[in-house]
């Protein structure tokens, strides 16, 4: 199915070339914002997705920890403290090595957050700083997985009612119990009679033996068109033991 949302977004983004504010590209995973005066570069999502795979620079969500726990790109760092601390706690990741390659990225294009960093840690004596300035929203769009913590699970299992959650697990792993109206899915077909085709913005978690389970369905989700969606990246265990002290 192709995500109804992507031509909204490929068509923004040619309004954005017609305008000179995104770098000149073919494709809109190649894309960036062309900032006038930028003290820092940035990242395309083609060359972000590179990067989480070959390890070659720490990727650090530049967001307050509570939206950090609620979702985030996979293999992200958030950063657990105020603000005013934000270069130090940096620095202490990266071992005070100031070279270490950083890629820093918040809630999009006119989010500040990531900009701000960027300049004050390049104003520290950091020498590596580029931006995913696209951030978490476009990464979404564009099919990219996001992980959800436990804490972010927690947080809203009680407080929202509309989140549909999705059992990874085998049918028969299933039949033996899950989380209060959890759906049986597989990631092969993708089928079930939970997915909510009334509302393709609607709050999707999803979860499984472990991880990698769970990460192979965020996967098979990020080729539909529902893009609120997020994997536990923990076992199914701890999420049950979890929901079960609340």
């Amino acid at each position: 199915m192709i995500r109804p949302f992507i031509p909204l977004l490929a068509a923004a983004c040619m309004s954005f070339f017609a305008g000179g504010a995104v770098g000149q590209t073919a494709s809109v995973y190649a894309a960036t914002l062309s900032e006038p005066d930028a003290k820092s570069q940035q990242v395309s999502t083609d060359e972000l997705k590179r990067i989480l795979a070959d390890g070659s620079a720490i990727l650090v969500d530049t967001r307050a920890r509570a939206e950090f726990v609620a979702g985030h790109i996979p293999g992200a760092r958030g950063l657990d403290g105020p603000p005013s601390e934000y270069v130090s706690i940096v620095e202490r990741m990266v071992a005070g090595d100031k070279s270490k390659a950083l890629v820093l990225y918040c809630n999009g294009p006119f989010c500040q957050a990531s900009k701000r960093l960027a300049e004050q840690l390049l104003t520290g004596g950091f020498t590596n700083v580029r931006r995913y300035q696209l951030g978490l929203p476009i990464w979404r769009a564009l099919g990219g997985p996001t992980v959800i913590e436990l804490e972010g699970i927690l947080r809203i299992f009680k407080a929202d009612q509309t989140v549909v959650y999705f059992d990874a697990r085998s049918p028969s792993e299933f039949a033996k119990g899950s989380l209060p109206a959890a759906h049986n899915i597989s990631a092969d077909e993708l089928k079930s009679p939970g997915l909510p085709f009334d509302d393709f913005n609607r709050r999707i978690v999803l979860f499984g033996r472990d991880g990698a389970d769970a990460r192979k369905l965020a996967d098979a989700f990020g080729n539909r068109a529902w893009h609120n969606v997020s994997y536990y990246p923990g076992t199914y265990e701890s999420l049950l033991a979890a929901i079960s002290d609340k």
